[in-house]
């Protein structure tokens, strides 16, 4: 009797003890098409000096460039390289034995923040076209809990989101491409509405980074969300337009709205040592300087005749992703050696056990966590 007794009291204090360490909370940031070869060596010797894709080499050598890459990923991304990296846990450095990968078979946004945020691949999402999502993403089915009713949220640059959450379905606050926020969240949030008008956007369907953060940041502080997702878009449209420079810029610039959330989570009550944070991207991208721009597989390309002609194999490479975490429940490991290829759709299963669900109730489809990463 007494050992019966005793392994319920063993049980028991696992059991509180899990509870006291487990995250309530999670906040995953997306950094759209930011390539694992960035992430891991910096800047790329090969573009940083193409007058292609770069306008001023020499500012931008003085900003980026040094010949040793442990050095080169410090200039470029040092909070994610460094604190997260050493606190927490990265992958995808396949130059390293760490490997990453999307399991749909598109290799671009839509297919892949379906993947992220619903744990599975559905191959008819098969564009990027503004459709409803029939799959329910995390977010709504954590929304349709007590627990997490108004708790879960998205903010992303990009304005295909509401489409993917399927935002008039599930239920989930969705702010996304020009949106304004409410005026009365915080005391700025009528001038920077004001600024999102004024100050054009390169690009008709996806707003500056800056906007996206600084609304995100300001709902997770009036809100108090228990999942928030933070979609950065410049990256990839940057890419996409050939501006290797502003590429750069724009991924430096997303690495310090990362510091400054890490710190805000960190000195906010129910948040700090309570929030576990994710760190990922949609896709990769080509890896030589006839492909870094682009991104899709052979069978996407062969849906157009340009695209088939111009890259029969499609974008090799850019299906291979990266992700970073760091928080109470992510193990201090740095650099997570596989030994199988990890993929995008465990993304899912992860952040639902981080916050103490099992996934499998939630969604019996889902794939499953990464349980290499989690204590």
């Amino acid at each position: 009797m007494k050992h019966i007794i005793s392994l319920y009291l063993f049980i028991a204090c696992v059991v509180v003890s899990k509870g006291i360490y487990a995250s309530d909370n999670v906040v995953l940031v997306t950094l759209d098409g930011v390539r694992w070869q960035e992430v891991f060596n910096g800047a790329d010797e090969k573009l940083i000096n193409n007058t292609d894709f770069v306008k001023n080499p020499e500012q931008l050598n003085k900003m980026f460039w040094h010949k040793e890459p442990r050095i080169r990923k410090k200039l470029l991304m040092p909070f994610i390289t460094q604190q997260v990296a050493k606190q927490g846990v990265i992958i995808g450095d396949r130059n390293n034995g760490s490997r990453m990968s999307v399991a749909n078979p598109w290799y671009f946004s839509y297919p892949g923040y379906n993947e992220i945020l619903t744990g599975s691949v559905d191959e008819e999402i098969n564009s990027n076209d503004k459709v409803v999502n029939p799959n329910k993403t995390i977010l709504e089915l954590l929304h349709h809990q007590p627990k997490y009713k108004n708790k879960t949220a998205l903010f992303g640059s990009w304005d295909v989101f509401p489409f993917i959450v399927n935002a008039k379905r599930s239920g989930v606050y969705v702010n996304t491409g020009f949106m304004p926020i409410d005026d009365d969240l915080f005391a700025d949030a009528a001038l920077l509405n004001a600024l999102q008008k004024e100050i054009p956007s390169p690009w008709h369907n996806v707003r500056l980074d800056s906007f996206t953060y600084r609304f995100a940041k300001a709902y997770m502080l009036a809100k108090k969300p228990k999942l928030l997702v933070i979609s950065l878009g410049e990256t990839d449209d940057f890419a996409h337009d050939g501006h290797y420079d502003h590429y750069l810029k724009s991924a430096k610039q997303s690495d310090a709205f990362i510091q400054d959330l890490w710190q805000t989570i960190q000195s906010t009550p129910g948040y700090q040592n309570n929030t576990t944070l994710i760190i990922t991207t949609d896709h990769g991208r080509g890896s030589n300087a006839n492909d870094w721009q682009h991104h899709s597989s052979k069978q996407a390309m062969a849906q157009s005749e340009q695209g088939k002609k111009a890259f029969p194999e499609g974008i090799v490479g850019s299906e291979h992703i990266w992700l970073a975490a760091i928080g109470p429940d992510i193990k201090r490991q740095g650099l997570l050696k596989t030994t199988t290829q990890l993929k995008q759709k465990q993304i899912a299963a992860t952040i639902l056990k981080v916050l103490g669900q099992n996934p499998y109730r939630i969604n019996p489809t889902m794939a499953d966590a990464i349980d290499e990463v989690l204590k």
